[in-house]
């Protein structure tokens, strides 16, 4: 968006936690358009300031604690920053904006909040809302929040909800690049239950470009539901990644393979996600721009180019947590 819209300024906000980190950001870093601001979004003195400040004229808001485990583990951070955060941002956009036209407030949410799918059917945007975790649960809670600002207040929002993102610049700490960083270091792989649930995969820089058309494009008031309208059970994504890596890293085939340890499944683990992206495709002709395998060699690619971020992310404490959760079970 810095390059596609240069008269805009964009001033990018994060907590920087355990996940946060700045040399995401050097390809941008330096562009006229650009600020960072260090800060928490339940800070609510510090939030009226960068408003003030920087008079914001609107927000996309994808600031948010993600990971199921972490949420298993402590549920609180979660409810701070997804449904705290997210009334704490939406009270300060309110007062600030007044009631003036012109604003939007594009909340970015998850999937997750529909539950869980049987073998058929697809998340629609009326799908009722069914969480089952508590990260699903706290995802949920804001998304009703920000309907309530909508239908309460008047106030200019939009929503869209998302399949699992992957990509580059991920944390290992997600599916794929976890899996990705153990292969290479020839570590266990470890998969919940038999690996039969189901997730409907999307690049990040397509649900990046359905961010950008849903904010400029949307209607005010409306969910969009984004999807990359494919589903994965994990046993097999996890196989083909090995694949793809016994090419890649010169091993024979079938070695990674022999990495795949299954361990005790996760708790409220929801069996299938699957999205009906048809919504966003006939209303603002968005739809994905590449096929999983594409994305994912592409993905896969990017990590083995730049093994020094892995090697920096998962340094220290983020490694002896999982080494340490995946022991236990």
């Amino acid at each position: 968006m810095l390059s596609k819209y240069p008269d805009y300024r964009i001033i990018n906000l994060d907590k920087l936690t355990y996940a946060g980190n700045l040399k995401n950001l050097v390809d941008v870093e330096k562009s006229p358009n650009y600020v960072f601001v260090k800060a928490d979004i339940c800070d609510a003195r510090k939030i009226k300031s960068v408003f003030e400040e920087y008079q914001i004229s609107d927000v996309i808001h994808l600031a948010a604690e993600s990971h199921v485990d972490r949420s298993i583990e402590g549920p609180m951070e979660f409810v701070m920053t997804n449904v705290v955060g997210t009334v704490n941002l939406l009270q300060i956009a309110k007062d600030f904006w007044k009631g003036e036209d012109g604003h939007i407030f594009h909340h970015v949410s998850t999937d997750e909040v529909y539950g869980s799918l049987g073998d058929e059917g697809l998340f629609e945007e009326t799908t009722a809302y069914d969480p089952r975790s508590p990260y699903s649960s706290s995802k949920a809670s804001s998304d009703h929040f920000v309907r309530a600002f909508y239908h309460t207040y008047n106030f200019p929002i939009k929503i869209s909800n998302c399949s699992n993102n992957y990509g580059s610049h991920q944390f290992p700490e997600k599916l794929i690049p976890l899996m990705i960083n153990n292969i290479v270091k020839k570590k266990p792989l470890p998969i919940y239950g038999k690996g039969e649930n189901i997730r409907d995969w999307l690049w990040v820089n397509d649900h990046a470009s359905a961010i950008d058309t849903i904010f400029h494009k949307g209607r005010i008031g409306e969910a969009y539901n984004v999807g990359g309208l494919n589903e994965w059970t994990n046993i097999d994504l996890v196989k083909y990644l090995c694949r793809i890596l016994d090419d890649k890293l010169g091993r024979e085939k079938g070695e990674n393979e022999k990495l795949i340890t299954y361990v005790q499944d996760r708790a409220g683990h929801d069996m299938r996600y699957a999205i009906d992206a048809s919504k966003i495709e006939k209303e603002l002709n968005w739809k994905p721009s590449l096929e999983f395998e594409e994305g994912l060699d592409k993905t896969v690619d990017w990590y083995l180019e730049n093994s020094d971020w892995i090697e920096e992310v998962t340094s220290g404490s983020y490694q002896d947590y999982y080494d340490k959760m995946y022991e236990n079970r």
